[in-house]
């Protein structure tokens, strides 16, 4: 009995001994109550944690002095939960400190400079699980008197509309994808946090509208806007969950606007979708007159898709004719896979979109399902083939897409492939033409020079 007592005795003198040589300030153990069963506890911090919440607590996270001489080190990393830190300052707060700093006026207590803002943050409202992105919208669809967003403009002609659409992207959101529900993964319905979904529509007046557009437009670094029209099979709520996509995969900084017309979203629907784009180019010229001349964007980006590119190109074509002052503010022409007759677009369009004397880009491929489609039924090759059939015109550049594509039709590729809308942000954000842009090479035939994306 009395070894056994000794060995406690020597096993007790060891701890102490330890915990003296960690900490000069150790406590001194709690004494129990003879006969009490010792009750099980939460582990008290060591000695060393204790000293490094202590000088956390006492050294400011902000402090930009050095650390204590006396303090020891190295020091192990603290296990303990660190308080909350101070809100970050603003971007303005942000950007006084920085310029404080860069003049060596900051005051020896103010807090270490944070990295000025840089292009590429976004003004997209954090709502913790997704993003909120608001994109604005002109339209000829006939209104439904639906209140739910994804259906309050149907495929049904009708007069202008204006207004501005909230749609999320989630946190998790890839570059170029759509993301919708899928029921392999049993997904029966759309949640913000996991899909880009169509939040809300408002639809104001159109002095509303512009000023709203202006405003955005304005206040951008820039003075930057673009206008996408989307292309046949394509809802209203495909085109308003389509731009917030590219908007926010762009990065872009200004206003983003889409004009919706009344596609019938439906794959069998092709001709009637045919009838309503030639419907359309009167209300389309119309609304990018207003545009041109109510927005006070500087820089107006033209972007259009597949079957879209026929209202764009002819409503331009007429608009310029009109108001030739308006190439002073057009930076560029984006044609992505046009479904234009090859033919038809090299006679008639391709001199009037060069005589504006601005840039022209072109997106082709060769294994575009949807314009292979429309080939067999219209008989002629199409302006957004590649291969051999791949529209070269002096002034434009075209850029063949064919091997980056992985959607399903191998139709939206200028949205969903991520090298493809690298290289529209370069041409937008960098304003690269196609010999600068590192991602492409180019091509030398007898009929003249287009790019292709390198393996």
């Amino acid at each position: 009995m009395l070894c056994r007592i000794h060995k406690i005795c020597w096993l007790f003198l060891v701890v102490l001994l330890f915990l003296n040589a960690c900490s000069n300030e150790s406590p001194a153990p709690s004494a129990e109550a003879p006969g009490d069963a010792p009750t099980a506890t939460a582990p008290s911090p060591s000695p060393v944690e204790e000293a490094a919440s202590e000088v956390v607590r006492e050294f400011p996270r902000e402090s930009s002095e050095s650390l204590p001489e006396e303090m020891p080190l190295p020091m192990p990393e603290p296990e303990y939960a660190p308080a909350a830190a101070a809100p970050p300052p603003s971007r303005l707060d942000a950007e006084d400190l920085w310029e404080s700093f860069s003049r060596g006026e900051a005051e020896e207590a103010a807090p270490l400079p944070v990295p000025k803002p840089s292009v590429e943050e976004e003004p997209f409202r954090d709502e913790g699980s997704h993003h909120v992105v608001q994109v604005f919208f002109a339209t000829d669809r006939k209104q439904t008197g639906d209140p739910e967003p994804e259906k309050r403009f149907g495929p049904d002609r009708g007069s202008l509309s204006y207004g501005s659409c909230e749609v999320s992207i989630p946190k998790g959101h890839r570059t170029g994808e759509l993301e919708a529900p899928r029921w392999w993964r049993l997904e029966f319905s759309e949640s913000p946090a996991q899909h880009v979904v169509l939040l809300r529509i408002d639809v104001t007046a159109v002095d509303d509208f512009f000023a709203r557009v202006r405003e955005r437009a304005l206040g951008s670094p820039d003075k930057n806007a673009f206008v996408f029209v989307h292309g046949y099979n394509v809802t209203f709520e495909d085109a308003a969950r389509r731009t917030a996509q590219i908007t926010f995969d762009l990065g872009f900084r200004g206003a983003p606007v889409f004009y919706s017309w009344p596609s019938q979203g439906e794959t069998g629907k092709y001709t009637v979708d045919e009838q309503n784009i030639e419907w359309t180019e009167s209300n389309l010229k119309r609304f990018l007159s207003a545009f041109f001349d109510r927005s006070d964007a500087e820089n107006i980006y033209l972007v259009a898709h597949s079957m879209g590119n026929r209202g764009l190109t002819r409503a331009l074509r007429a608009l310029v004719l009109e108001k030739p002052e308006i190439r002073q503010r057009l930076r560029e022409i984006i044609l992505t896979a046009p479904d234009i007759d090859a033919e038809v677009f090299k006679r008639d369009i391709a001199p009037a979109l060069t005589a504006f004397e601005r840039p022209v880009t072109l997106y082709a491929s060769s294994e575009d399902v949807a314009l292979k489609a429309s080939k067999k039924v219209h008989g002629h090759p199409r302006a957004g083939d590649s291969g051999d059939q791949i529209v070269i015109v002096p002034g434009i550049e075209t850029v063949d897409a064919t091997g980056t594509d992985t959607s399903f039709l191998r139709h939206s590729y200028f949205a969903e492939v991520e090298s493809v809308l690298t290289d529209i942000f370069d041409l937008i954000r960098h304003r690269l033409r196609a010999d600068q842009r590192a991602r492409l090479e180019a091509i030398d035939t007898p009929q003249g020079r287009y790019w292709a994306f390198r393996e």
